[in-house]
Protein backbone atom coordinates (compact mmCIF):
# COMPACT_ATOMS: atom_id res chain seq x y z
CA UNK A 1 0.00 0.00 0.00
CA UNK A 2 1.49 3.52 -0.61
CA UNK A 3 1.32 6.16 1.64
CA UNK A 4 -0.46 9.63 0.19
CA UNK A 5 1.90 12.59 0.13
CA UNK A 6 1.79 16.24 -0.32
CA UNK A 7 0.42 16.92 -3.85
CA UNK A 8 2.96 19.48 -5.45
CA UNK A 9 4.47 20.67 -8.90
CA UNK A 10 7.86 21.32 -9.63
CA UNK A 11 8.95 24.36 -10.74
CA UNK A 12 12.46 24.00 -11.43
CA UNK A 13 14.90 21.08 -10.37
CA UNK A 14 18.77 21.32 -10.24
CA UNK A 15 20.75 18.58 -8.85
CA UNK A 16 19.05 17.73 -5.06
CA UNK A 17 17.22 20.59 -5.12
CA UNK A 18 13.49 21.58 -6.31
CA UNK A 19 11.45 25.09 -6.44
CA UNK A 20 7.61 23.58 -5.21
CA UNK A 21 4.16 24.90 -5.59
CA UNK A 22 2.07 22.99 -2.71
CA UNK A 23 -1.43 22.53 -2.97
CA UNK A 24 -3.09 23.91 0.21
CA UNK A 25 -3.27 20.99 3.05
CA UNK A 26 -4.48 20.16 6.56
CA UNK A 27 -2.00 19.53 9.17
CA UNK A 28 -2.48 18.22 12.72
CA UNK A 29 -0.04 19.68 14.66
CA UNK A 30 1.59 18.97 18.18
CA UNK A 31 4.04 21.39 19.93
CA UNK A 32 6.64 20.10 22.20
CA UNK A 33 9.16 21.74 24.62
CA UNK A 34 11.73 19.38 23.41
CA UNK A 35 15.06 19.64 21.53
CA UNK A 36 16.04 19.21 17.91
CA UNK A 37 16.37 15.29 18.59
CA UNK A 38 13.69 14.57 20.71
CA UNK A 39 11.01 16.54 19.37
CA UNK A 40 10.07 13.87 16.81
CA UNK A 41 9.49 11.38 19.29
CA UNK A 42 8.02 13.59 21.82
CA UNK A 43 4.95 14.45 19.29
CA UNK A 44 4.20 11.11 17.73
CA UNK A 45 2.03 9.65 20.18
CA UNK A 46 -0.18 12.31 20.38
CA UNK A 47 -0.23 12.88 16.80
CA UNK A 48 -0.54 8.78 16.32
CA UNK A 49 -3.16 7.97 18.64
CA UNK A 50 -4.92 11.07 16.56
CA UNK A 51 -4.93 9.62 13.61
CA UNK A 52 -5.80 5.86 15.43
CA UNK A 53 -9.22 7.23 16.46
CA UNK A 54 -8.48 9.54 19.41
CA UNK A 55 -10.78 12.08 18.05
CA UNK A 56 -14.49 12.69 18.29
CA UNK A 57 -15.81 10.22 15.12
CA UNK A 58 -13.34 7.15 16.65
CA UNK A 59 -12.27 7.04 12.80
CA UNK A 60 -8.84 5.48 11.50
CA UNK A 61 -7.11 8.03 9.17
CA UNK A 62 -4.55 7.01 7.13
CA UNK A 63 -0.80 7.92 7.62
CA UNK A 64 0.68 9.88 5.41
CA UNK A 65 4.35 11.34 4.30
CA UNK A 66 6.59 13.33 5.49
CA UNK A 67 6.34 13.93 9.49
CA UNK A 68 7.69 17.43 9.53
CA UNK A 69 9.38 19.63 11.73
CA UNK A 70 9.70 23.06 12.21
CA UNK A 71 11.34 25.50 14.89
CA UNK A 72 8.36 27.09 16.96
CA UNK A 73 9.27 30.68 17.01
CA UNK A 74 6.32 32.50 15.59
CA UNK A 75 3.20 31.28 13.95
CA UNK A 76 3.93 30.77 9.96
CA UNK A 77 1.57 29.97 7.65
CA UNK A 78 3.52 27.88 5.30
CA UNK A 79 4.64 24.91 6.09
CA UNK A 80 5.39 21.30 4.84
CA UNK A 81 2.40 19.35 4.42
CA UNK A 82 3.66 17.71 7.24
CA UNK A 83 5.74 18.97 9.42
CA UNK A 84 8.42 20.10 12.65
CA UNK A 85 8.95 23.53 13.08
CA UNK A 86 11.24 25.23 15.54
CA UNK A 87 10.60 27.48 18.22
CA UNK A 88 11.70 29.58 20.98
CA UNK A 89 9.99 26.95 23.33
CA UNK A 90 10.67 23.44 21.41
CA UNK A 91 9.32 22.32 17.90
CA UNK A 92 6.15 22.58 15.83
CA UNK A 93 5.24 18.21 14.40
CA UNK A 94 2.64 17.47 12.19
CA UNK A 95 0.88 15.25 9.96
CA UNK A 96 -0.54 15.93 7.21
CA UNK A 97 -4.07 14.67 6.78
CA UNK A 98 -5.27 12.73 4.02
CA UNK A 99 -6.61 15.02 1.05
CA UNK A 100 -9.80 13.71 0.94
CA UNK A 101 -10.64 15.75 4.12
CA UNK A 102 -11.96 19.70 4.41
CA UNK A 103 -11.79 21.24 7.84
CA UNK A 104 -15.06 20.85 7.87
CA UNK A 105 -14.93 17.06 7.31
CA UNK A 106 -12.17 15.87 9.14
CA UNK A 107 -12.75 14.78 12.98
CA UNK A 108 -11.50 16.83 15.40
CA UNK A 109 -8.96 15.68 17.85
CA UNK A 110 -10.29 14.95 21.37
CA UNK A 111 -6.55 15.69 22.91
CA UNK A 112 -6.14 19.50 23.29
CA UNK A 113 -2.65 19.24 22.31
CA UNK A 114 -3.05 18.30 18.90
CA UNK A 115 -4.67 20.98 16.74
CA UNK A 116 -5.47 20.83 13.48
CA UNK A 117 -4.70 23.66 10.70
CA UNK A 118 -5.24 24.64 7.28
CA UNK A 119 -2.65 25.87 5.28
CA UNK A 120 -2.78 27.81 1.96
CA UNK A 121 -1.10 26.81 -1.10
CA UNK A 122 2.24 28.08 -1.08
CA UNK A 123 5.94 27.87 -2.72
CA UNK A 124 8.85 25.87 -0.84
CA UNK A 125 12.38 25.50 -2.06
CA UNK A 126 13.94 21.80 -1.03
CA UNK A 127 16.47 19.71 -0.86
CA UNK A 128 16.25 16.08 -1.12
CA UNK A 129 18.95 13.21 1.45
CA UNK A 130 19.42 10.12 2.45
CA UNK A 131 20.91 8.82 5.55
CA UNK A 132 20.51 9.52 9.59
CA UNK A 133 17.91 11.90 11.76
CA UNK A 134 20.85 14.14 12.66
CA UNK A 135 20.75 17.98 13.86
CA UNK A 136 24.38 18.46 12.58
CA UNK A 137 23.23 16.54 8.61
CA UNK A 138 20.31 19.09 9.29
CA UNK A 139 22.22 22.14 9.21
CA UNK A 140 24.94 21.33 6.56
CA UNK A 141 22.06 20.53 4.40
CA UNK A 142 19.71 23.48 5.33
CA UNK A 143 23.44 25.54 4.35
CA UNK A 144 23.78 23.92 1.21
CA UNK A 145 19.48 25.01 0.39
CA UNK A 146 20.36 28.51 1.86
CA UNK A 147 22.90 28.89 -0.70
CA UNK A 148 21.33 27.65 -3.45
CA UNK A 149 18.25 30.20 -2.89
CA UNK A 150 20.52 33.05 -2.75
CA UNK A 151 22.34 31.59 -6.04
CA UNK A 152 18.65 31.44 -7.48
CA UNK A 153 17.89 35.11 -5.87
CA UNK A 154 14.66 33.92 -4.07
CA UNK A 155 13.76 35.48 -1.18
CA UNK A 156 12.50 33.13 1.87
CA UNK A 157 9.30 33.38 3.92
CA UNK A 158 9.60 31.94 7.04
CA UNK A 159 11.03 29.09 8.91
CA UNK A 160 12.83 25.99 7.16
CA UNK A 161 10.97 22.71 7.89
CA UNK A 162 12.62 19.16 8.44
CA UNK A 163 10.40 16.49 6.72
CA UNK A 164 11.12 12.80 7.35
CA UNK A 165 9.73 10.24 5.30
CA UNK A 166 10.46 6.89 6.53
CA UNK A 167 9.59 5.16 9.75
CA UNK A 168 12.35 4.91 12.19
CA UNK A 169 13.45 1.20 11.66
CA UNK A 170 14.36 1.96 7.82
CA UNK A 171 18.05 1.35 7.22
CA UNK A 172 19.54 5.16 7.48
CA UNK A 173 20.92 4.54 4.20
CA UNK A 174 17.60 4.14 2.52
CA UNK A 175 16.01 7.10 4.69
CA UNK A 176 14.70 10.48 2.57
CA UNK A 177 14.91 13.42 4.20
CA UNK A 178 14.31 16.93 3.17
CA UNK A 179 14.89 20.64 4.20
CA UNK A 180 11.96 22.73 2.77
CA UNK A 181 11.86 26.57 2.92
CA UNK A 182 8.65 29.12 2.20
CA UNK A 183 9.59 31.78 -0.48
CA UNK A 184 7.87 34.01 -2.62
CA UNK A 185 6.18 33.01 -5.13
Amino acid sequence: MATEEAEYDVILKEADFELRDYESQIVAEVIVDASFKRAGTRAFRPLFNYISGDNTTQTDIAMTAPVSQVAQSQDIAMTSPVGQRASEGGWAVSFMMPAEFTMETIPLPTNPEVRLREIPAHRMAAITYSGRWTKKRYQSHLEKLTAWIEDESLVTTGQPVFARYNAPLTPWFMRRNEILLPVED
